[in-house]
């Protein structure tokens, strides 16, 4: 439905009107004539302007409607989530221990966004050359009947530190600390290299694991080569002396 706005009547046209009817009978039939002229062409003019006004002021409100309307209509917008960004760090990135020591591994990670302990998920696995194994899971020690690891820091200071009791030969292997976020995604720390020395290793001195076997390989490897390289030599010399032999 459209609303229609009349504009006031032209001034011109105003004059003409006064004048028609203040026009005397003794007017001359020209001077009637002239002034009927004037007359209708104001009229026409008059006709003209109230078109266009009464087009233009009608389309204003159904353009502002239907724009209202377009507005209206549209779904709200939807935001997407903003992902979390987490940064996990452990140091050092090796660690060395004798046998029946304690060993703190640290583990700090810390982010833009606040963290709710609730939806936080804390789990420290092992790898060594046996495989992988966890030892703690959702903030848990997870080994039966193992008491020597636990967290040893406050996650709402953004510490997973771990502690590892009466430290064994077997606990050697690296470390990793891995947090889980709300949205499921996992930040893995770069991992800290755990050695073992022994109290007392070969001829009373102490030695790591990995010391120990780093020798006894390249004792093996070193007796191959030698091996290798002097069987031609031998066969050599076990030809020179049959010839030498043959010739006597």
């Amino acid at each position: 439905m459209h609303t229609y706005f009349v504009s006031p009547i032209p001034p011109a046209l105003l004059f003409l009107l006064v004048l028609l009817v203040r026009v005397r009978p003794h007017t001359s039939a020209a001077m009637r004539q002239h002034v009927g002229k004037l007359y209708g062409s104001a009229v026409s003019s008059f006709l003209f302007f109230l078109l266009v006004d009464v087009g233009v002021s009608g389309g204003n409100p159904s353009t502002e409607r239907a724009a209202v309307s377009h507005r209206a209509a549209q779904p709200p917008l939807l935001t997407t989530p903003e992902p979390w960004h987490l940064l996990v760090s452990q140091t050092p990135a090796k660690e060395k221990a004798k046998e029946g020591e304690t060993v703190f591994l640290n583990c700090h990670f810390s982010s833009p966004q606040r963290l709710s302990l609730a939806d936080l998920r804390v789990k420290w696995y092992k790898e060594d050359e046996k495989g992988k194994m966890d030892l703690l899971e959702n903030n848990v020690t997870i080994l039966p009947n193992n008491s020597r690891i636990f967290l040893s820091g406050d996650l709402s200071q953004g510490d997973a530190s771990l502690v590892i009791l009466n430290v064994t030969t077997g606990d050697h292997g690296i470390y990793y600390c891995e947090v889980t976020l709300p949205d499921r995604k996992v930040v893995i720390g770069d991992g800290t290299k755990l050695r073992i020395r022994r109290a007392l290793g070969l001829f009373g001195i102490e030695e790591s694991i990995g010391t120990i076997i780093g020798v006894v390989a390249a004792g093996i490897g070193g007796l191959v080569i030698l091996i290798i390289v002097l069987t031609p030599q031998l066969r050599r010399c076990a030809l020179c002396m049959k010839q030498g032999s043959h010739q006597a």
